[in-house]
This record gives structure tokens, sequence and C-alpha cells, in this order.
């Protein structure tokens, strides 16, 4: 073999190799993508709380909507809401 040759490939390598290394390095700085880290702690808001009124009038409405899908005829003692329409 000729040791020319095998002098200009490892030049012709080693360009190619600092190509790769100067890319790749490239990437490492500047903006960071994606979510930023620790960020989902930043977004947490206060929880609302509902009343106890609330939360009785939207089970009362829940049952008397389940009771007209499935077509059960509930009375009034039952469950404490309103009478529903035949």
């Amino acid at each position: 073999m000729d040791i020319q040759r095998i002098i200009t490939d490892l030049k012709q390598e080693r360009e190619r190799l600092d190509r790769a290394i100067s890319i790749l390095e490239g990437l490492g700085s500047g903006r960071r993508r994606g979510r930023p880290a620790g960020g989902h702690a930043v977004a947490k808001h206060a929880r609302r709380h509902m009343s106890a009124a609330s939360r009785k009038r939207i089970s009362q409405m829940m049952k008397q909507r389940w009771a007209e899908r499935s077509g059960k005829k509930r009375r009034e003692d039952d469950w404490g809401g309103p009478l529903l329409k035949s």
C-alpha cells in the first residue's frame, strides 16, 4: 500500500470527524428545545372548592338525569329530589 494514500485517507477522515464534532457542539449550545425544566411547578393554581349546597344540587340533578336515561321513575322520598315528569 502507498503511504501517501493512507495519509490522504486519514486526513479526509479527520476532516469528517472535525465537521461532525463542530455540528454536535453547535447542538449543545444555544436555546434549549422543549418545556423548561421545573416548569410544571410554576403552573399550579389554587383549587376551587364546591359548597355543600352546590354538591347536593348537582347530585340531585345527576340522579334525575340517570333516572330519565334509564327509564326508571323515582319518587321524591327515595332520594329527596323533585318528582320526575311522566
